[in-house]
């Protein structure tokens, strides 16, 4: 509880502590008798409210190696995607992991979990399930599987750390273009990483330009976002951070970008935290055209702190703003191009994934048209049209 106190005491982003005496805080928590962690638990979160910060929040061991597992971009398990069948409700294998113990294993996409280690799935959901499966590297998990055709069977598979990708992409060909679409699920240890293998791979399929894809990315580390700001960037500011004690510190591109083909950013409410930092840095130094809606508003940085017993507590450290020095605190960053979706679009992408960035992707058909006229402006030809009526073919995906 002390090392809770003494974390935030020592680099919370506001000296004032919303207007509370943290050292009466320390008092009152350190005076108290626990007779559970749990109960110690509780009263951390308590004292931790005072702040009216929901990011500077205390995490229990499992949450803590829950979190710590997210932001490595590495798990331990067997490398199987995990669904319900709409019909059975069975828990089903819907897709594996490339060199993945479960493909290596013979495990296929439409396979039936019926038991983990013995135990039944029936009424499992895929969390619960994906927990179970997930272990230490090097121990063994046994599966009993349904596969049409064949009797049931058992398999026994050892589980290895595995890199779980943040970064997937694909050539997409939109009238006389062929357009490099990358996605971004979150921003991981291994992100800038993948990022930087998607660009060089469409490189060289010879793509005209790109389209950057970070709706629905709720953030992650900003050493991440400043990594994969500087393949878009050679020149200009990424962000400038500013913490309690107004140390002003302001990180810029390095001439590292990999890149200078016309770039489009799609953004929706969903974008938060390191998506905008990335996003505010491609606009304000004019490298992208922003399509979407308005971005989610997070402009705070956390430090995520371990504790002695397993347990961990984020904290936020600083402010950080846009290089045109724009704070999007609980404002968010306005698009170039605004365009929403419908309730019932989302619902029909939302259950048919593969409609993301096609022709029933309004938002994506946007970005191809803003996407062309860069494309045409940069060749200094005449504009023409833009995105197929037609799904876009899809030429390579990694």
């Amino acid at each position: 509880m002390d090392e809770v106190w003494q974390i935030v005491n020592d680099s919370y982003v506001d000296g004032t502590f919303h207007h509370t005496d943290w050292k009466a805080t320390r008092q009152k928590l350190l005076s108290k008798n626990y007779t559970s962690k749990a109960q110690a638990y509780d009263a951390i979160r308590v004292a931790l409210k005072t702040l009216d910060d929901p990011y500077t929040r205390f995490l229990d061991p499992q949450n803590f190696a829950d979190l710590n597992t997210q932001t490595s971009g590495e798990l331990s398990g067997i490398g199987a995607k995990l669904g319900v069948d709409k019909a059975t409700k069975a828990l089903t294998i819907v897709g594996t992991i490339d060199d993945s113990p479960a493909l290596k294993a013979g495990l296929k996409s439409g396979d039936k979990i019926l038991a983990i280690d013995g135990k039944s799935t029936r009424n499992l959901d895929t969390a619960k399930a994906a927990s179970l499966i997930r272990g230490k590297a090097n121990t063994v998990v046994k599966l009993k599987i349904s596969r049409p055709g064949q009797k049931q069977f058992d398999v026994a598979i050892t589980r290895q750390l595995i890199q779980v990708s943040s970064v997937t992409s694909s050539v997409k060909k939109e009238g006389n273009h062929r357009i490099g679409y990358i996605r971004l699920a979150e921003f991981d240890a291994h992100s800038d990483e993948g990022m930087r293998k998607a660009i060089l791979s469409l490189n060289k399929q010879k793509v005209d330009g790109y389209i950057l894809d970070l709706r629905d990315n709720p953030g992650g580390l900003l050493t991440a976002a400043i990594g994969i700001s500087r393949l878009w960037l050679n020149t200009g500011d990424i962000v400038r951070t500013v913490d309690r004690d107004e140390h002003d510190e302001k990180i810029a591109a390095d001439n590292s970008a990999i890149t200078q083909l016309p770039l489009t950013v799609l953004v929706d409410s969903g974008s938060a935290s390191s998506s905008e930092i990335l996003t505010g840095a491609l606009k304000d130094n004019k490298r992208a055209i922003v399509v979407g809606t308005k971005t989610f508003g997070k402009a705070l940085v956390q430090r995520v702190n371990p504790l002695s017993d397993g347990s961990g507590v984020n904290v936020t450290i600083a402010k950080y703003f846009t290089p045109n020095g724009v704070d999007i605190n609980h404002k968010g960053i306005l698009p170039d191009v605004p365009i929403a979706l419908t309730k019932e679009q989302i619902k029909k992408i939302s259950e048919n994934p593969k409609l993301l960035a096609s022709s029933s992707d309004p938002q994506y058909v946007q970005a191809v048209k803003s996407l062309t006229k860069q494309i045409q402006a940069s060749r200094g030809t005449p504009e023409k049209s833009s995105v197929s009526s037609t799904a876009p073919t899809q030429l390579e995906s990694k």
